[in-house]
């Protein structure tokens, strides 16, 4: 089994971090675009030409599955990428998990990219998965850009000014871009008050992951039999040259966990 992820950058290794948990006998495909990012700031159609590159440069190692595990790409590119690779290659799609946050009732927050705050797609995910709950959208710029660099300051300044607007009774945070879920801790101890009960976090890492093995049929854990400790193959694409991970993507946990997979090709 192999399964492809794609995204402008680190923001695909929570996703193919959960994959690897759920069947660390599958080979992944990381493709990523350290050349062209951030897609934020693009254009629609210039978001489009850098998701295709990156889905086609990992379409050809022939995976069972595409994973956009990108919400920059999976609101402009996703219908573009399905159209091209579909049927023969399941593509998903990244949606922050405002349903499931929702669930609980509220107050909530989602934390996301300032394109993605004031974007259509994140008002109608609002409006069809949280009618009813008090929701306040908190735009985190430069929160995404100091994440992939890895720049502890940068990433604390960013979070501490997202959290000083995040309201004090909200009970739950949406991390709405995938780089997020790197620094979870971090959001977490930014935002959770004092004597207060614990804030819920809600990244899509899992849930996509678990979807992709559904699309595919295959089981979300190691088939009866198989070995556990059976590793699947790690292949890395940066802006379509096979590459191996990046150094700087090991300062973070699900990085970390990735690099033993073996063995690594690029």
């Amino acid at each position: 089994m192999k399964i492809a992820l794609m995204d402008s950058g680190f923001g695909l290794l929570p996703t193919a971090a959960a994959m690897h948990r759920l069947r660390p006998d599958a080979d992944l495909v990381l493709s990523s675009d350290p050349d062209g990012m951030p897609w934020g700031p693009r254009t629609s159609e210039d978001v489009i030409e850098h998701a295709l590159a990156c889905a086609r440069a990992a379409a050809a190692h022939r995976p069972d599955a595409l994973i956009v595990a990108c919400n920059t790409a999976s609101v402009h590119a996703l219908p573009a990428l399905r159209a091209e690779l579909e049927p023969g290659l399941p593509v998903i799609g990244t949606v922050p998990a405002i349903k499931p946050a929702a669930a609980g009732g509220g107050p909530i927050a989602i934390w996301a990219t300032p394109a993605t705050t004031g974007s259509p797609y994140q008002r109608e995910l609002i409006r069809d998965f949280a009618d009813g709950v008090e929701v306040t959208a908190v735009a985190c710029p430069g929160l995404a850009d100091a994440v992939q660099h890895v720049d502890d300051a940068a990433i604390d300044a960013a979070v501490a000014a997202a959290a000083a607007r995040t309201p004090d009774d909200v009970r739950a945070v949406v991390l709405g871009c995938t780089h997020y879920e790197l620094v979870a801790e971090r959001i977490r101890a930014a935002v959770q008050p004092a004597g207060a009960p614990p804030i819920a976090l809600h990244g899509s890492a899992g849930a996509v992951a678990a979807q992709a093995l559904r699309r595919i049929g295959a089981e979300p854990s190691l088939p009866p039999g198989a070995a556990a400790s059976a590793r699947g193959t790690l292949t890395v694409i940066l802006s379509g040259r096979e590459a191996t991970l990046p150094q700087a993507a090991l300062r973070y946990a699900e990085g970390h966990l990735l690099a033993p997979v073996a063995p690594v090709r690029g």
